[in-house]
């Protein structure tokens, strides 16, 4: 027996509407199509894209944790030099 869905699924959006050079949101991290055709989306394709969001958004924050540890120890690396 399926579930009866009672309540519309809300968009993800939260305002921050850029998109990074690949055409994800850097708010959603939802894709162009997926932000123009949210509306009309059955239930279970806006589930699929909540899923695809939170893993784009966990490779983001990844990169992003990476890039920040590279920087701190470039920072921390003056060659000898600590004033």
């Amino acid at each position: 027996m399926q579930q009866i869905e009672i309540f519309e699924i809300p968009s993800p959006c939260i305002d921050i509407c850029q998109s990074n050079s690949r055409g994800f949101c850097l708010g959603c991290y939802r894709s162009r199509d997926e932000r123009f055709r949210w509306l009309k989306m059955d239930t279970a394709e806006k589930k699929r894209v909540l899923i695809l969001c939170q893993q784009r958004k966990k490779r983001h924050q990844k990169k992003l944790a990476a890039i920040q540890q590279t920087v701190e120890v470039k920072e921390n690396d003056q060659n000898g030099f600590n004033f």
